[in-house]
């Protein structure tokens, strides 16, 4: 019988997945939970983006989604999805039980006034020119004091106290495949700019032109935003 190269290359991968959350749980022992998850949700998008190169095969690009919330999810999650499409919200639950980096479930309702953009949104960051897509944020900022405190200038306390955003950065501006969290005041909004990175279509599910629509367990948690 043939061998199926693709089957094998995501039968190795697959095998590999768990070995490497625990390899990067070991080597980041004395960090934070939020900065765990954040280097296992980095890697496993470095992950995707190398198998879109390589394979473009649809089931492909679906297998690398289900991989990436698979590890996501893994050590925080051990249920079943009862909506039946997406798992994200009772993946955030358990992986981040502070809700730092906008990942709080809790739906943002009634929607504060002094939140300007909205999820969806394509953003141009004023300062380092990246674009990107919100897909969440906090009325103030909600990150650990010792990431506030390397990543906020000394001369921006500010910051800490105005809406901060969650952004999914164009691969095309950042190759290796980001999330990122900044304040309101270094968004500005561009319109008709389709954004490129692995992980749209687990919060997306369409483009407008104006902006990207959220998916259904997205807009449990905005339910004002589109």
């Amino acid at each position: 019988m043939p061998v199926n190269r693709a089957a094998v290359v995501q039968l190795s991968l697959l095998l590999l997945a768990v070995p490497a959350q625990y390899f990067i749980s070991n080597w980041m022992a004395n960090s934070s939970s939020s900065q765990r998850s954040q280097e296992v949700r980095n890697l496993a998008l470095g992950l995707q983006s190398w198998t879109n190169k390589l394979f473009t095969l649809k089931t492909w690009q679906n297998w690398c989604n289900w991989v990436v919330a698979t590890i996501q999810s893994s050590e925080y999650y051990d249920g079943d999805d009862d909506m039946g499409e997406s798992p994200a919200i009772e993946v955030m639950k358990y992986r981040e039980k502070d809700g730092y980096f906008a990942d709080s479930p809790e739906p943002r309702s009634p929607r504060a006034s002094h939140v300007k953009y909205r999820v969806g949104q394509v953003i141009k960051h004023k300062k380092w020119g990246y674009k990107g897509i919100i897909i969440g944020w906090d009325e103030v900022a909600k990150a650990p004091d010792a990431w506030i405190r390397q990543m906020h200038p000394k001369d921006k306390p500010h910051w800490r106290n105005q809406p901060n955003y969650s952004i999914l950065v164009d691969t095309r501006d950042r190759q290796q495949p980001q999330v990122t969290y900044i304040p309101e005041e270094n968004i500005e909004i561009v319109t008709n700019v389709r954004i490129f990175h692995p992980a749209i279509e687990s919060y997306f599910e369409g483009f407008d032109g104006s902006q990207y629509l959220a998916r259904p367990w997205l807009k449990v948690i905005y339910p004002h935003d589109q």
